[in-house]
């Protein structure tokens, strides 16, 4: 009997820790984008030339909660929205039997274990609501969502005005609704943690009543009654452990989806503020988004670069060029990295080369913004100088690494 007492306290244990794990592999802290409005600045644009890709142009600028059901009564049945959010398991409260009170103190142990069997019911019912509100809640804001990012892609489509201020407010509100998605997220989590506490305590009484069958001084009718509260908290253990389940699918789901959208959010912002459209993030799923900061190295570089652009006029336009460019090659080497040269030319006079070279960098330092908008991380990027005499006009180089 001691051995199956340990054996259900390390399964409760084990199921508590399943979820508290997951949890914390799915990264819930989501931080928010900032707000497009910051991000609108400069210009940019496209003009492809040779084989190597090359731009020329111009310089850019809860319902209440229910705490307990009654004995011997049948609760109405929990079932999911499931038109609007998808199909999950039904989730039915277990009908709770009647019992009598024999006057044995077993039969007093009985009674105390059915009321706290009615409480856990009542928790279990109240987190399930709650899980089926917050999965109607998020459908709700994934709608919004994608209403609002096709009509800003609807127009970007069609053509419209760099920096359009209706399609900012557009944005604006995509985010709101990622944020609450986020939002949403977290409130799972805290159902989840509230379940699992529901299957530690259903474990914990499933022994009580397995060693109450011990006890001396029981009638017939005491056993009767500990074997129907036994199939009952068994029937709850399947309830527990379906909505853990259940939350903790979601749970890894929508954070994975609040990520990726967080940064094809910022992608779409890219193309806002120079009104063209891109594709999906460069950094989703084809690189990694990890943090860190660009490196500024000074080194020997060879072969054919990935793309050049040429600042030989005022504004240049070379965003789409370089998104093609950038998605080829991440297509073809998931975990490339890549080096910005600024190249300058020799000609003239000291005092010209040097405006050159600071020209060149200048360019470089704009080109990388524009890779970090389009989704590269930072930490995948390197910018170099060199000076080239054959080149006629500064010049942005990006290589593979």
């Amino acid at each position: 009997m001691t051995a199956k007492l340990a054996w259900r306290a390390a399964v409760s244990s084990v199921s508590a820790r399943l979820f508290r794990t997951l949890v914390v592999l799915a990264g819930i802290s989501l931080a928010g984008c900032a707000d497009v409005d910051s991000m609108l600045f400069g210009d940019s644009g496209t003009t492809p030339e040779n084989a190597t890709p090359t731009a020329q142009a111009e310089n850019q600028p809860t319902p209440a909660p229910v705490s307990s059901l009654p004995t011997g009564t049948a609760p109405a049945t929990m079932e999911s929205q499931s038109a609007a959010v998808g199909t999950v398991a039904t989730i039915t409260p277990v009908t709770i039997e009647a019992g009598n009170d024999t006057g044995t103190a077993v039969s007093k142990t009985v009674g105390s274990l059915r009321t706290q069997l009615s409480t856990l019911q009542g928790s279990l019912m109240a987190s399930a609501q709650r899980y089926t509100d917050l999965r109607s809640s998020g459908a709700a804001a994934a709608g919004a969502y994608h209403e609002s990012r096709a009509h800003i892609t609807t127009h970007l489509q069609m053509g419209t005005t760099r920096g359009n201020p209706e399609l900012v407010a557009e944005w604006n509100r995509a985010q709101s609704a990622l944020d609450q998605l986020a939002g949403n997220i977290n409130g799972l989590n805290a159902v989840g943690t509230a379940v699992a506490s529901d299957a530690s305590t259903a474990h914990y009484m499933l022994d009580q009543i397995n060693a109450t069958f011990n006890v001396s001084g029981a009638v017939d009718d005491d056993h009767r009654q500990l074997s129907v509260l036994q199939d009952e908290t068994n029937q709850s253990i399947v309830l527990v452990d379906r909505l853990l389940t259940n939350i903790s699918a979601d749970v890894q789901r929508q954070t994975a989806y609040v990520a990726t959208e967080r940064a094809n959010l910022t992608t779409l912002a890219s193309a806002i503020k120079n009104g063209e459209l891109y594709g999906a993030d460069l950094g989703s799923p084809m690189i990694s988004a990890a943090g860190g900061s660009p490196r500024t190295s000074s080194f020997a570089y060879s072969g054919t670069p990935l793309v050049v652009i040429r600042f030989d006029h005022a504004e240049v336009d070379y965003r789409q060029i370089l998104y093609a460019a950038l998605q080829q090659a991440l297509q073809t080497r998931p975990g490339a990295a890549f080096s910005i040269v600024a190249v300058s030319p020799t000609r003239g006079t000291v005092t010209a080369v040097q405006l050159a070279q600071t020209a060149a960098y200048r360019h470089a330092q704009e080109v990388l913004r524009s890779m970090t908008d389009l989704g590269v991380a930072a930490s995948r990027l390197a910018v170099a100088s060199a000076t080239d005499p054959s080149a006629t006009s500064s010049e942005v180089r990006v290589f593979v690494r």
